[in-house]
C-alpha cells in the first residue's frame, strides 16, 4: 500500500466519474422529455422537434432563416430544414422572403403554428408544475445554471475529445 501516485489520482477520477455521470442523466432526461414532448403535442401535430423549432422561432424578435435557427438550437441545418418542410406542408410555419439572402428564406409561424405552440407549451406547463410541485425552485434553478455552466465550458473549450486522448505507449 503506497500513497504515491494513486493518491493525487482520486480526485480526477471522482471528477470524471461525476462529470459522466451528469452527462448520463441529461442523456436519460433529454430522451424523456423528447417522449413527453411527443405525446403532449402529438395531437396539434408536434413532435418534439417540431416544437423545439417553433420554440426557437417564438423566442426571436424577427423571423430567421433555418441556418440560424439550426445554429441557436445546436443542431445540424438539415434536420431543422426537415422540420421546416414538414411543418410548412402542415401549415404551421410559411416562409418569407430574406433581405439580406435570396436562397436563405425566413421561417415565420402561422396563426395554426402559433395556436399549436401556445397549446402544447401551456400543456407542458401545467405537466411540470405537476411533476415538480415538492421540489424547491432554488434546487431547480442551481441544476440549470450547473448545466448552463457546463455548457458554456464545452462551448469555450479548444480542447477536441481525439487531441485529449492519452497515448498509450
Amino acid at each position: 500500500m503506497t500513497n504515491g501516485p494513486s493518491a493525487p489520482a482520486e480526485p480526477k477520477s471522482r471528477l470524471r466519474r461525476a462529470y459522466v455521470g451528469l452527462v448520463v442523466e441529461v442523456f436519460r432526461l433529454n430522451g424523456d422529455q423528447l417522449a413527453i414532448g411527443n405525446a403532449l403535442g402529438a395531437d396539434l401535430g408536434l413532435t418534439s422537434a417540431r416544437w423545439q423549432v417553433l420554440g426557437t422561432i417564438s423566442l426571436s424578435p424577427v423571423p430567421l432563416p433555418v441556418a440560424h435557427i439550426a445554429r441557436n438550437m445546436g443542431l445540424a441545418r438539415q434536420a431543422v430544414q426537415y422540420s421546416v418542410d414538414e411543418m410548412r406542408a402542415d401549415g404551421l410555419v410559411r416562409l418569407e422572403p430574406n433581405p439580406h439572402h435570396k436562397r436563405a428564406m425566413l421561417v415565420a409561424m402561422t396563426e395554426k403554428g402559433e395556436a399549436a405552440y401556445r397549446d402544447a407549451s401551456e400543456r407542458h406547463g401545467r405537466w411540470a408544475e405537476t411533476l415538480m410541485a415538492d421540489l424547491p425552485p432554488e434546487r431547480i434553478e442551481a441544476a440549470s445554471e450547473l448545466l448552463r455552466e457546463v455548457q458554456r465550458r464545452i462551448a469555450s473549450s479548444t480542447a477536441t475529445p481525439a487531441a485529449t486522448r492519452i497515448k498509450e505507449t
